[in-house]
């Protein structure tokens, strides 16, 4: 197996160019997995973890957006840096496998596999975040929402290297949750990303592992978001319940070895109603 290991993103995107089938490897937690179980051949690797472009991360204050690089480890997204502008995220990252797991996964590994059980990707879903794509041609960046089209499925092409994600920074609450088969080193039944923007009087939502890919519940958020009493910030007890139930219409489930449709859809009834009521204590 060839290993190549660039120290400068040109030389990393150069590499890809000429080898587009490589893997390109950060910090190797899904792909030692699939690797050492036989699911995955490997033909050649380029790591990208001393590429020290991928490590960084930073605030634009005027157009309040936090950058960050897809290098970046989730035990650096749990840091106050981050944290304290992304809350959601750092609880996202702060449920990923162990300490050691979270020291060298990444924010780009997370998009690169684009599992719909992926933790950060809820949050990145809800925030609208914008996933940054370099190749010798040039950068380009999408939405989200354009980024994942299916179960491991991205529209990054084969010549494209994950550089970042772009994220609005929001006032008003935010959170993630998870729902799994025991409290630690899981892998997500159904997990949620509530996001509240008070400057534009807007309820989120992104829901995993409902559906072949991170699921937004537009009508819910939608319906909520005129519901909420925004000079209060509060919400009914009747109207946190239809929500909880709206959001698990939208959702996708399947039967698996992991859980069932129906408690997939119930877990996310109660995870969407719990974060609305967190984000508007006064019922």
């Amino acid at each position: 197996m060839a290993v190549s290991v660039p120290t400068s993103l040109a030389e990393a995107v150069s590499l890809l160019s000429g080898a587009p089938d490589s893997v390109v490897l950060a910090g190797g937690t899904d792909l030692m997995v699939e690797a050492n179980s036989g699911h995955r051949q490997i033909a050649s690797v380029i790591a990208i973890d001393r590429v020290p472009e991928l490590r960084t991360w930073g605030v634009d204050v005027v157009r309040r957006n936090l950058w960050i690089g897809s290098g970046v480890p989730y035990s650096t997204v749990m840091q106050p840096g981050i944290a304290s502008l992304v809350p959601a995220l750092a609880q996202a990252s702060r449920t990923v496998g162990s300490p050691q797991i979270r020291h060298v996964g990444t924010i780009g590994g997370n998009l690169g596999t684009c599992s719909p059980a992926g933790d950060t990707l809820p949050v990145l879903a809800a925030l609208d975040a914008r996933v940054h794509l370099a190749s010798v041609s040039g950068e380009r960046s999408v939405g989200f929402d354009e980024f994942m089209v299916g179960v491991k499925r991205t529209s990054r092409r084969p010549d494209e290297l994950i550089t970042g994600v772009t994220i609005p920074i929001l006032n008003g609450w935010q959170g993630y949750s998870k729902v799994g088969v025991r409290n630690a080193m899981v892998i997500a039944t159904a997990s949620s990303c509530l996001a509240v923007d008070t400057d534009g009087r807007s309820v989120r939502i992104g829901l995993g592992s409902v559906g072949p890919v991170i699921i937004r519940c537009g009508e819910a958020e939608q319906w909520i978001s005129g519901r909420v009493d925004w000079s209060e910030l509060s919400v009914s007890n009747a109207d946190v319940d239809e929500f909880g139930l709206r959001c698990g219409a939208a959702a996708r489930p399947i039967d698996d070895h992991r859980s069932t449709a129906a408690y997939r859809r119930r877990a996310v009834e109660v995870l969407a109603a719990r974060q609305l009521r967190r984000a508007f204590p006064n019922g």
